[in-house]
C-alpha cells in the first residue's frame, strides 16, 4: 500500500508527517526482556523546519513514581480501568524502556530521556519536504498487564505487547504531540512497519500487518495451536502498511482460527485453549463478519486484508488491524467489546484523530454505531438503543463535576468525567446531530467523512463542515456549545392557553444551549402532528423525516429565552403536548417537556 497523502497534495490547509519503521526485535520469554533495533525514516511534510523530533517511551510508566502512579495516587475517584497501584509494583513487574546509541543520517545524538518522552535535539534540522533516518538500539522490560499492555493477564495469556517499541510522536498543525504517558490516550504518525520479532518457536503470534514468512514459521500457525514440542528460537516477520502503530501478542497456548469477511478480508482469531471459552469464540467469528459488513455498508469500506480478534491485555483495546481484549466474558458482552473495538478500527485507526485532544471522536463515534450494530446484529429490537449513553450523559450533567468535552484527556480532574464526556456525551454527540440534521444525513455525513479523511488526523471542524455540507445547515454553534462548553439542554412548557378555536403554547429555554424543538401535539381523537421550530443560528431547517403532518414555524432567535407557539387546535380537543417525543434531544429535565392529564405521562 503506497502513501495515500502525497506530499503533491499537501496544501496550507492540511499537512501530514510520514515515517517508515524498521524494527529487530528480541524477546526472552523467560525473564520478559527484549532488546532490538529500530531504523525510522521521516519526512517532515510541515512548513516548518524540525530542530528537535520526540519518541515515546510508554512502558517508563509503570514504575513507582511515575507521573502515572503519581495521577492515580492524586485523582480523586479511582481510575477504574487500573486494577492494581503503580506505586505498589514489584520489580519485576515493573516496566521500562531504554534508547541507546541513537543517530541522525549516522552522526550521534544526546537525547534526554524524561520518563515516557525522549527528547532528541538534532544535528541537521529537517527543512519542510526534507527527511532524515533516525537509527537507534532499545532494550526493554514488559510489565504486567496493569493497563492494557504487558505480561501474565488475568486470563493467562503471556504476553500483550502494545506501545512497547520507542514510538515518533506526532508533529501537527498544533505542534509537538509529547504529552506524558498516564494510562489514557494516543496519537501516532502515519507510516509503514516492518518488523520481525524473535521468541521461542513454541509461542503463537498475533500481529498488526501481514505475516510475510508464513512459510518458513511452518504449518503450525495455519494450524489450531502450535505444537508446544517445538524447541529453539524462530523469527516472525510482519509488514504494516498505512497504519499509525504496531502491536502484537504471543503465547504457547494460543488457538488460531480463520474467517472469511467480507470483500475478501481474512478474520483472524487467537485465544486462549480453554473449553470454558471456545464455544463463545467460534460463535464470535460469524457474527465479527457480520459487524465488519456493518461498518462496510455504514462508514465506509474496511482497507486492510486482514483483522485479528486477540485474547490479552485488559478489557479491550483497539490498535492497528488488531484488538486485544478479555476473552473470559458472556457471549452478549465478548459480543459487545469486539463490536466497540473493531468499530475503532475506522474512528481511530484510519479516522486517526488525536485521542488526547479528542478522544470524544472515537470513543463516542464508536459507540454509537458499534451500539447500533450491536441492536441490529444480535436483534435486540431496542427501540432506543443509546438509552445507557444518554443516562451517562445525563448522570455527567447533573454530576458538577463535568469539564468541557475539548478537555485534554489527560487534565481531566475526575476519572468519571472524562470516561462519561469520551463515551456517553461522545455518542450523544452524534445521536443528537441525527435530530438536528436527520438519520440519513448523519449516515451520509460519516460515508463522506471517511471517503475525505480516511488515512489523515480528522479535528472537530473537520467533520462539521462535512455535516454542513450534506444538510445544508449550519453547526458551528452546536459544535461550538456541546463540545467547547458545559452548557446544557432544557426546555419547558410553561403554559398552554385557549386562544379562541386554537392553542397558545409558551415555551421557555432554562438552560443556556440551544436547540431546534419537535413537538408533538396529540388530539382526543388520535390524530397527531409534529410543529417543528428551527433556531435562527442554522440558517435552514430539517426535513420532515416523519409520516405524519409536519408544520414548520419561525426560527426561535437564540438570544431569546421564551417562544409562543400557536395551533389551529381548541384547547379542550387536546389530548398531549410533548417537546422532542424522539427523546433525541439531550433535555436533562424531561419532566416539563409534557402537557396532558396527569395519568397519561407515563
Amino acid at each position: 500500500m503506497c502513501l495515500i497523502v502525497s506530499t503533491t497534495k499537501l496544501n496550507a490547509q492540511y499537512w501530514q508527517q510520514f515515517v517508515n519503521y524498521k524494527i529487530e526485535v528480541a524477546l526472552n520469554t523467560k525473564t520478559a526482556m527484549y532488546s532490538g533495533k529500530q531504523t525510522v525514516e521521516y519526512t517532515n511534510n510541515s512548513p516548518e523546519t524540525l530542530k528537535k523530533i520526540f519518541f515515546h517511551l510508554y512502558f517508563n510508566a509503570f514504575q513507582p513514581g511515575s507521573e502515572m502512579a503519581i495521577q492515580q495516587q492524586n485523582s480523586p475517584d479511582r481510575n477504574r480501568r487500573f486494577k492494581v497501584y503503580v506505586d505498589s509494583l514489584r520489580k519485576d513487574q515493573q516496566g521500562y524502556l531504554k534508547v541507546n546509541d541513537l543517530t541522525q543520517d549516522g552522526i550521534r545524538l544526546e537525547p534526554v530521556t524524561s520518563e515516557t518522552i525522549l527528547e532528541v535535539p538534532l544535528n541537521t534540522p529537517i527543512p519542510p519536504g526534507g527527511s532524515s533516518t533516525f537509527s537507534l538500539f532499545f532494550e526493554g522490560h514488559v510489565p504486567d498487564v496493569i493497563r492494557r499492555a504487558g505480561k501474565n493477564s488475568s486470563e493467562g495469556v503471556e504476553f500483550s505487547m502494545a506501545q512497547w517499541y520507542p514510538k515518533m510522536a506526532e508533529y501537527d498543525v498544533d505542534g509537538w504531540n509529547a504529552d506524558p504517558y498516564i494510562g489514557r490516550e494516543f496519537h501516532g504518525v502515519w507510516g509503514n512497519f516492518d518488523v520481525k520479532i524473535t521468541l521461542d518457536k513454541e509461542y503463537m503470534v498475533a500481529s498488526s500487518g501481514y505475516l510475510e514468512n508464513a512459510s518458513e514459521i511452518g504449518m503450525g500457525y495455519h494450524e489450531r495451536k502450535r505444537p508446544k514440542s517445538k524447541k529453539g528460537k524462530i523469527t516472525w516477520h510482519f509488514v504494516a502498511p498505512m497504519v499509525h502503530d504496531f502491536t502484537w501478542a504471543a503465547d504457547r497456548d494460543y488457538i488460531h482460527d480463520t474467517y472469511p469477511g467480507p470483500n475478501d478480508v481474512t478474520l483472524h482469531f487467537f485465544y486462549k485453549n480453554d473449553p470454558d471459552i471456545i464455544s463463545n469464540w467460534k460463535k464470535l467469528q460469524p457474527d465479527t463478519a457480520k459487524m465488519m459488513g456493518y461498518f462496510n455498508k455504514n462508514i465506509g469500506a474496511y482497507p486492510y486484508k486482514q483483522y485479528s480478534v486477540v485474547q490479552g491485555g485488559d478489557g479491550g483495546m483497539e490498535y492497528a488491524m488488531l484488538t486485544l481484549i478479555t476473552g473470559g466474558r458472556e457471549y452478549g458482552s465478548l459480543f459487545g467489546v469486539t463490536a466497540h473495538e473493531l468499530a475503532h478500527s475506522w474512528f481511530q485507526h484510519v479516522l486517526a484523530t488525536n485521542e488526547t485532544k479528542h478522544e470524544w471522536m472515537d470513543e463516542g463515534f464508536t459507540t454509537f454505531i458499534s451500539t447500533l450494530a450491536t441492536n441490529e446484529i444480535l436483534e435486540e429490537k431496542k427501540v432506543f438503543p443509546l438509552q445507557n449513553s444518554y443516562y451517562g450523559y445525563y448522570q455527567l450533567a447533573l454530576s458538577g463535576g463535568e469539564m468541557p468535552q475539548s478537555t485534554n484527556a489527560n487534565r481531566y480532574y475526575h476519572n468519571y468525567a472524562y470516561e462519561s464526556t469520551a463515551y456517553s456525551k461522545g455518542a450523544v454527540f452524534l445521536s443528537q446531530l441525527s435530530y438536528i440534521i436527520g438519520f440519513d444525513n448523519l449516515i451520509k455525513t460519516l460515508q463522506e467523512y471517511y471517503k475525505e479523511w480516511k488515512f489523515k488526523h480528522p479535528q472537530p471542524n473537520d467533520f462539521r463542515r462535512i455535516a454542513e455540507r450534506v444538510s445544508g445547515l449550519q453547526l458551528q454553534w452546536y459544535l461550538t456549545d456541546w463540545t467547547q462548553t458545559t452548557n446544557k439542554i432544557d426546555y419547558a412548557l410553561e403554559d398552554v392557553s385557549e386562544r379562541g378555536s386554537s392553542t397558545r403554547i409558551n415555551i421557555k429555554r432554562k438552560e443556556l444551549m440551544p436547540m431546534p424543538l419537535e413537538i408533538l401535539v396529540i388530539t382526543k381523537k388520535g390524530e397527531s402532528e409534529l410543529h417543528y421550530i428551527p433556531i435562527s443560528l442554522m440558517r435552514g431547517e430539517k426535513q420532515n423525516p416523519y409520516d405524519i403532518d409536519w408544520i414548520v414555524h419561525k426560527d426561535w432567535a437564540w438570544s431569546s429565552l421564551n417562544y409562543s407557539l400557536n395551533i389551529n387546535i381548541p384547547k379542550d380537543q387536546i389530548k398531549a403536548i410533548i417537546i422532542d417525543p424522539s427523546n433525541l434531544m439531550a433535555d436533562i429535565d424531561k419532566n416539563n417537556n409534557y402537557f396532558g392529564p396527569a395519568e397519561q405521562k407515563d
